[in-house]
């Protein structure tokens, strides 16, 4: 205790025998050494905070809702669809959207080919895979439409599949039912699989 007295009266010595400008200099210094251990130990606290506050939010996360979303897919000038859901929520890596109450439309050069309305849907943004379920309908060019259980768009380019209790109807001439339809990717044509039967109303 008695070198720790001696060595802090040294230290004031030295101090006191500085003229009025190098102390100046000298308690400027120690302030910014002071102010910059500070500001390293606080940063230090708040990222410690911050990273705990990460690991629990990203544990505790289940999904994140939202209201009224829109996920549209334009490439080169090309429109492929547009999908809109009242509500909805997304997977904690925001890869999956599944919304509610669906509307939208899908386009073939720029013009809406098929469009749709559903309970429910989802939009996979790593497959680009589109379902829809529940009482999904759907309308064609030419007056067709089409009620299914589950329809699945996995592109403009590749065939829409349509699954459970088909039921496709044109301008009241024609009713098909099916257990599976799949509609071409031109959205002009479409098979029937699976209890198929159709019947052809006559033209008044």
């Amino acid at each position: 205790m008695e070198s720790i007295k001696k060595y802090i009266t040294k230290i004031y010595n030295k101090f006191s025998g500085l003229n009025k400008r190098k102390k100046t200099y000298l308690i400027v210094i120690i302030l910014i050494i002071l102010i910059m251990m500070w500001a390293f130990i606080s940063a230090g606290i708040i990222t410690a905070n911050f990273n705990r506050a990460q690991v629990k939010n990203a544990s505790n996360e289940q999904k994140v809702d939202a209201i009224g979303v829109i996920i549209t897919e334009t490439k080169n000038g090309q429109k492929y669809f547009e999908i809109y859901g009242e509500t909805g929520h997304y997977s904690n890596d925001h890869s999956v959207a599944t919304l509610n109450n669906v509307i939208g439309n899908f386009y073939k050069n720029n013009e809406v080919s098929m469009s749709f309305q559903s309970s429910k849907g989802t939009y996979d943004e790593k497959t680009g895979i589109i379902t829809l379920f529940d009482n999904t309908y759907i309308v064609l060019k030419e007056g067709i439409s089409l009620k299914t259980d589950k329809l699945t768009w996995s592109g403009s380019d590749k065939e829409t599949i349509a699954e459970g209790h088909v039921i496709i109807e044109k301008d009241k001439e024609m009713v098909s039912k099916a257990d599976i339809c799949v509609i071409g990717a031109g959205y002009d044509k479409f098979r029937i699989i699976g209890n198929t039967s159709t019947k052809v109303y006559k033209s008044k």
